[in-house]
Protein backbone atom coordinates (compact mmCIF):
# COMPACT_ATOMS: atom_id res chain seq x y z
CA UNK A 1 0.00 0.00 0.00
CA UNK A 2 1.39 3.41 -0.95
CA UNK A 3 2.12 6.03 1.71
CA UNK A 4 -0.46 8.38 0.14
CA UNK A 5 -3.20 5.76 0.36
CA UNK A 6 -2.19 4.81 3.90
CA UNK A 7 -2.48 8.45 5.00
CA UNK A 8 -5.88 8.74 3.29
CA UNK A 9 -7.18 5.62 5.04
CA UNK A 10 -5.93 6.81 8.43
CA UNK A 11 -7.60 10.18 7.91
CA UNK A 12 -10.81 8.43 6.85
CA UNK A 13 -10.81 6.33 10.03
CA UNK A 14 -10.17 9.42 12.19
CA UNK A 15 -12.98 11.27 10.41
CA UNK A 16 -15.52 8.47 10.85
CA UNK A 17 -14.52 7.88 14.47
CA UNK A 18 -14.91 11.56 15.29
CA UNK A 19 -18.62 11.82 14.53
CA UNK A 20 -21.65 10.05 15.93
CA UNK A 21 -23.76 10.61 12.80
CA UNK A 22 -23.56 8.98 9.39
CA UNK A 23 -21.50 10.96 6.86
CA UNK A 24 -22.37 10.82 3.18
CA UNK A 25 -19.76 10.23 0.51
CA UNK A 26 -20.01 13.91 -0.47
CA UNK A 27 -19.31 15.02 3.13
CA UNK A 28 -16.37 12.65 3.34
CA UNK A 29 -14.98 13.90 0.03
CA UNK A 30 -15.16 17.48 1.28
CA UNK A 31 -13.49 16.59 4.58
CA UNK A 32 -10.85 13.89 4.15
CA UNK A 33 -7.56 14.85 2.43
CA UNK A 34 -6.98 12.68 -0.64
CA UNK A 35 -10.59 12.69 -1.86
CA UNK A 36 -10.55 16.15 -3.42
CA UNK A 37 -12.33 16.23 -6.77
CA UNK A 38 -14.80 18.20 -8.88
CA UNK A 39 -18.27 16.64 -8.34
CA UNK A 40 -19.54 18.37 -11.48
CA UNK A 41 -16.93 16.62 -13.60
CA UNK A 42 -18.36 13.18 -14.43
CA UNK A 43 -14.97 11.50 -14.96
CA UNK A 44 -13.46 13.09 -11.86
CA UNK A 45 -16.44 12.08 -9.73
CA UNK A 46 -16.36 8.54 -11.08
CA UNK A 47 -12.66 8.30 -10.19
CA UNK A 48 -13.49 9.42 -6.63
CA UNK A 49 -16.24 6.81 -6.33
CA UNK A 50 -13.87 4.03 -7.43
CA UNK A 51 -11.25 5.20 -4.94
CA UNK A 52 -13.79 5.43 -2.14
CA UNK A 53 -15.17 1.94 -2.86
CA UNK A 54 -11.65 0.48 -2.79
CA UNK A 55 -10.92 2.20 0.52
CA UNK A 56 -14.17 0.98 2.10
CA UNK A 57 -13.35 -2.57 1.06
CA UNK A 58 -9.82 -2.20 2.43
CA UNK A 59 -11.07 -1.00 5.81
CA UNK A 60 -13.52 -3.88 6.09
CA UNK A 61 -10.79 -6.37 5.18
CA UNK A 62 -8.69 -4.87 7.97
CA UNK A 63 -11.50 -5.49 10.42
CA UNK A 64 -12.70 -1.90 10.78
CA UNK A 65 -16.44 -2.03 11.64
CA UNK A 66 -17.70 0.33 8.93
CA UNK A 67 -21.45 0.90 9.22
CA UNK A 68 -23.84 2.13 6.52
CA UNK A 69 -27.02 4.01 7.36
CA UNK A 70 -28.82 7.36 7.32
CA UNK A 71 -28.96 10.16 9.85
CA UNK A 72 -32.73 10.47 9.48
CA UNK A 73 -35.65 9.02 7.57
CA UNK A 74 -35.56 12.02 5.22
CA UNK A 75 -32.01 11.32 3.97
CA UNK A 76 -32.02 9.79 0.51
CA UNK A 77 -28.26 9.14 0.37
CA UNK A 78 -26.67 6.58 2.69
CA UNK A 79 -23.86 7.59 5.01
CA UNK A 80 -20.99 5.90 6.82
CA UNK A 81 -19.52 5.77 10.30
CA UNK A 82 -17.42 3.45 12.47
CA UNK A 83 -19.03 1.60 15.36
CA UNK A 84 -17.16 2.85 18.42
CA UNK A 85 -17.94 -0.05 20.72
CA UNK A 86 -16.85 -2.64 18.17
CA UNK A 87 -13.70 -0.76 17.22
CA UNK A 88 -12.50 0.33 20.67
CA UNK A 89 -9.72 -1.60 22.39
CA UNK A 90 -10.09 -2.87 25.95
CA UNK A 91 -8.01 -1.23 28.66
CA UNK A 92 -4.33 -1.93 28.05
CA UNK A 93 -1.93 -2.07 30.98
CA UNK A 94 1.62 -1.16 29.94
CA UNK A 95 4.83 -1.85 31.77
CA UNK A 96 6.99 1.25 32.37
CA UNK A 97 9.38 0.45 29.50
CA UNK A 98 6.44 -0.20 27.17
CA UNK A 99 4.85 3.10 28.15
CA UNK A 100 8.14 4.85 27.43
CA UNK A 101 8.25 3.31 23.94
CA UNK A 102 4.68 4.46 23.26
CA UNK A 103 5.66 7.95 24.42
CA UNK A 104 8.53 8.09 21.95
CA UNK A 105 6.26 6.94 19.14
CA UNK A 106 3.72 9.62 20.05
CA UNK A 107 6.38 12.28 19.66
CA UNK A 108 6.80 11.25 16.04
CA UNK A 109 3.11 11.44 15.17
CA UNK A 110 3.20 15.00 13.93
CA UNK A 111 6.05 14.08 11.56
CA UNK A 112 4.11 11.27 9.91
CA UNK A 113 2.24 13.82 7.81
CA UNK A 114 -1.10 12.84 9.33
CA UNK A 115 -1.89 15.03 12.33
CA UNK A 116 -2.26 18.36 10.56
CA UNK A 117 -4.44 16.89 7.82
CA UNK A 118 -6.57 15.04 10.35
CA UNK A 119 -7.04 18.15 12.48
CA UNK A 120 -7.95 20.12 9.38
CA UNK A 121 -10.59 17.54 8.47
CA UNK A 122 -12.13 17.69 11.93
CA UNK A 123 -12.25 21.48 11.72
CA UNK A 124 -14.13 21.17 8.43
CA UNK A 125 -16.60 18.80 10.04
CA UNK A 126 -17.32 21.29 12.82
CA UNK A 127 -17.71 24.09 10.30
CA UNK A 128 -20.26 21.98 8.44
CA UNK A 129 -22.29 21.54 11.62
CA UNK A 130 -21.33 17.90 12.18
CA UNK A 131 -21.24 16.78 15.80
CA UNK A 132 -17.59 15.92 16.50
CA UNK A 133 -16.43 14.09 19.58
CA UNK A 134 -13.90 16.43 21.22
CA UNK A 135 -12.08 13.49 22.83
CA UNK A 136 -11.25 12.07 19.41
CA UNK A 137 -8.74 14.83 18.73
CA UNK A 138 -6.72 14.32 21.89
CA UNK A 139 -3.14 13.35 21.14
CA UNK A 140 -3.29 14.18 17.44
CA UNK A 141 -0.63 16.85 17.66
CA UNK A 142 1.74 16.27 20.57
CA UNK A 143 3.79 19.23 21.71
CA UNK A 144 7.20 17.57 21.76
CA UNK A 145 9.08 18.10 18.53
CA UNK A 146 12.20 16.61 16.98
CA UNK A 147 14.98 18.17 14.91
CA UNK A 148 14.09 19.77 11.55
CA UNK A 149 16.30 17.26 9.74
CA UNK A 150 14.21 14.36 11.04
CA UNK A 151 11.48 14.36 8.38
CA UNK A 152 13.70 14.62 5.25
CA UNK A 153 16.20 12.07 6.56
CA UNK A 154 13.57 9.49 7.52
CA UNK A 155 11.91 9.97 4.13
CA UNK A 156 15.25 9.54 2.34
CA UNK A 157 16.04 6.39 4.35
CA UNK A 158 12.61 4.96 3.50
CA UNK A 159 13.00 5.71 -0.21
CA UNK A 160 16.69 4.71 -0.33
CA UNK A 161 17.81 8.10 -1.64
CA UNK A 162 21.21 9.71 -1.13
CA UNK A 163 21.24 13.06 0.66
CA UNK A 164 23.61 15.96 1.22
CA UNK A 165 23.78 18.29 4.21
CA UNK A 166 26.08 20.62 6.11
CA UNK A 167 27.25 19.27 9.44
CA UNK A 168 28.89 21.08 12.33
CA UNK A 169 31.10 19.41 14.92
CA UNK A 170 32.01 21.10 18.23
CA UNK A 171 35.75 21.48 17.58
CA UNK A 172 35.35 23.21 14.18
CA UNK A 173 34.15 26.71 13.36
CA UNK A 174 32.58 26.02 9.98
CA UNK A 175 30.28 23.13 9.00
CA UNK A 176 31.47 20.57 6.49
CA UNK A 177 29.57 19.09 3.57
CA UNK A 178 28.47 15.45 3.91
CA UNK A 179 27.04 13.01 1.36
CA UNK A 180 25.21 10.09 2.91
CA UNK A 181 23.21 7.04 1.96
CA UNK A 182 20.92 6.97 5.05
CA UNK A 183 19.94 3.59 6.46
CA UNK A 184 17.69 4.88 9.25
CA UNK A 185 17.12 7.37 12.05
CA UNK A 186 17.22 6.32 15.71
CA UNK A 187 16.99 7.90 19.14
CA UNK A 188 19.88 7.32 21.54
CA UNK A 189 20.11 8.89 25.01
CA UNK A 190 17.58 11.58 24.17
CA UNK A 191 19.21 12.54 20.85
CA UNK A 192 18.30 11.68 17.26
CA UNK A 193 20.93 10.24 14.90
CA UNK A 194 21.03 9.17 11.28
CA UNK A 195 23.17 6.17 10.38
CA UNK A 196 24.34 5.35 6.88
CA UNK A 197 27.14 5.03 4.37
CA UNK A 198 29.30 8.15 4.05
CA UNK A 199 30.03 8.49 0.34
CA UNK A 200 33.17 10.60 0.73
CA UNK A 201 34.76 8.53 3.48
CA UNK A 202 33.52 5.18 2.13
CA UNK A 203 32.59 4.05 5.62
CA UNK A 204 29.66 3.73 8.01
CA UNK A 205 29.00 6.95 9.86
CA UNK A 206 26.34 8.39 12.15
CA UNK A 207 25.40 12.05 12.56
CA UNK A 208 23.50 13.83 15.29
CA UNK A 209 20.48 15.56 13.78
CA UNK A 210 20.79 18.63 15.99
CA UNK A 211 24.16 19.37 14.36
CA UNK A 212 22.80 19.38 10.82
CA UNK A 213 22.98 22.95 9.54
CA UNK A 214 20.37 24.20 7.08
CA UNK A 215 18.23 22.07 4.81
CA UNK A 216 18.81 18.42 3.93
CA UNK A 217 18.98 18.09 0.14
CA UNK A 218 17.97 14.89 -1.63
CA UNK A 219 20.48 14.17 -4.41
CA UNK A 220 19.89 10.56 -5.41
CA UNK A 221 17.21 8.60 -7.20
CA UNK A 222 14.79 6.34 -5.28
CA UNK A 223 16.02 2.80 -4.64
CA UNK A 224 19.64 3.72 -5.42
CA UNK A 225 21.13 1.51 -2.67
CA UNK A 226 20.32 -1.23 -0.17
CA UNK A 227 21.34 -1.05 3.52
CA UNK A 228 23.18 -4.04 4.98
CA UNK A 229 20.90 -6.85 6.09
CA UNK A 230 19.99 -6.94 9.79
CA UNK A 231 21.99 -3.80 10.54
CA UNK A 232 21.82 -2.66 14.19
CA UNK A 233 21.62 1.13 14.01
CA UNK A 234 21.57 1.63 17.78
CA UNK A 235 24.85 -0.31 18.15
CA UNK A 236 26.51 1.96 15.58
CA UNK A 237 25.41 5.05 17.47
CA UNK A 238 26.41 3.61 20.85
CA UNK A 239 29.93 2.78 19.63
CA UNK A 240 30.31 6.20 18.04
CA UNK A 241 29.00 8.29 20.93
CA UNK A 242 30.87 6.43 23.68
CA UNK A 243 29.99 6.52 27.38
CA UNK A 244 28.33 9.62 28.77
CA UNK A 245 29.59 11.03 32.06
CA UNK A 246 26.66 12.50 33.97
CA UNK A 247 28.50 14.65 36.45
CA UNK A 248 25.79 17.33 36.72
CA UNK A 249 22.98 17.24 39.26
CA UNK A 250 19.52 18.73 38.76
CA UNK A 251 16.68 18.98 41.26
CA UNK A 252 13.14 18.78 39.92
CA UNK A 253 9.73 18.80 41.59
CA UNK A 254 7.50 15.93 40.43
CA UNK A 255 3.76 15.79 41.00
CA UNK A 256 2.65 13.02 43.40
CA UNK A 257 2.40 9.70 41.62
CA UNK A 258 3.69 11.08 38.31
CA UNK A 259 6.95 10.89 36.29
CA UNK A 260 7.66 7.22 37.03
CA UNK A 261 10.51 7.16 34.53
CA UNK A 262 12.32 10.00 36.29
CA UNK A 263 11.82 8.38 39.68
CA UNK A 264 13.64 5.22 38.54
CA UNK A 265 16.47 7.36 37.23
CA UNK A 266 16.72 9.66 40.27
CA UNK A 267 19.63 9.46 42.68
CA UNK A 268 17.47 10.80 45.52
CA UNK A 269 13.73 11.13 46.09
CA UNK A 270 12.42 13.35 48.91
CA UNK A 271 8.70 13.54 49.58
CA UNK A 272 7.19 16.96 50.27
CA UNK A 273 3.79 18.63 50.68
CA UNK A 274 3.87 20.12 47.16
CA UNK A 275 5.37 17.09 45.44
CA UNK A 276 8.50 14.94 45.43
CA UNK A 277 11.97 16.40 44.91
CA UNK A 278 14.08 14.29 42.59
CA UNK A 279 17.84 14.65 42.15
CA UNK A 280 18.77 13.66 38.60
CA UNK A 281 22.23 13.14 37.07
CA UNK A 282 22.87 14.74 33.69
CA UNK A 283 25.65 15.32 31.17
CA UNK A 284 24.45 18.50 29.48
CA UNK A 285 21.53 20.85 30.18
CA UNK A 286 19.98 20.66 26.73
CA UNK A 287 19.91 16.88 26.72
CA UNK A 288 18.19 16.77 30.10
CA UNK A 289 15.76 19.52 29.04
CA UNK A 290 14.71 17.51 26.00
CA UNK A 291 13.87 14.63 28.31
CA UNK A 292 12.04 16.70 30.93
CA UNK A 293 9.68 18.53 28.58
CA UNK A 294 8.10 15.20 27.68
CA UNK A 295 6.58 15.10 31.18
CA UNK A 296 4.76 18.41 30.68
CA UNK A 297 3.33 20.07 33.80
CA UNK A 298 4.07 17.02 35.96
CA UNK A 299 7.68 18.15 36.40
CA UNK A 300 9.18 21.54 37.32
CA UNK A 301 12.91 22.30 37.44
CA UNK A 302 14.12 23.84 40.68
CA UNK A 303 17.88 23.85 40.13
CA UNK A 304 20.31 24.55 38.47
CA UNK A 305 19.39 27.66 36.45
CA UNK A 306 21.08 26.32 33.28
CA UNK A 307 18.70 23.35 33.15
CA UNK A 308 15.68 25.53 33.93
CA UNK A 309 16.63 27.93 31.13
CA UNK A 310 17.16 25.04 28.71
CA UNK A 311 13.67 23.72 29.51
CA UNK A 312 12.15 27.19 29.02
CA UNK A 313 13.89 27.48 25.64
CA UNK A 314 12.58 24.07 24.58
CA UNK A 315 9.04 25.05 25.57
CA UNK A 316 9.31 28.29 23.57
CA UNK A 317 10.39 26.30 20.51
CA UNK A 318 7.47 23.91 21.02
CA UNK A 319 5.04 26.84 21.27
CA UNK A 320 6.37 28.32 18.03
CA UNK A 321 6.12 24.94 16.31
CA UNK A 322 2.56 24.48 17.58
CA UNK A 323 1.55 27.89 16.20
CA UNK A 324 3.08 27.03 12.82
CA UNK A 325 1.13 23.76 12.69
CA UNK A 326 -2.08 25.51 13.68
CA UNK A 327 -1.65 28.10 10.95
CA UNK A 328 -0.74 25.46 8.41
CA UNK A 329 -3.74 23.30 9.34
CA UNK A 330 -6.11 26.22 9.13
CA UNK A 331 -4.87 27.17 5.69
CA UNK A 332 -5.80 23.85 4.11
Amino acid sequence: MSRTRTERLVNLVICLLSTRRFLTAAQIAATVPGYEHDPDDARDHEAFQRKFERDKAELRELGVPLETGTASAFDAEPGYRIAHREYALPDILLEPDEAAAVGIAARLWQHAGLAAAASSGLAKLRAAGVDVDPQATLGLEPMVTVDPAFAPLTAAARDRREVGFDYRVPDRDAPSRRRLQPWGVVCWRGRWYVVGHDQDREATRCFRLSRVVGAVRVTGAPGAYEPPANVDLISHVARWSGPVERTGRATVLAAPGRAAGLRRWALEVTAGPDGDRLVLPYAEPDGLAGHLVGYGPDVRVLDPPEVREAVIQRLKEIAVRHDELAVGGGAR
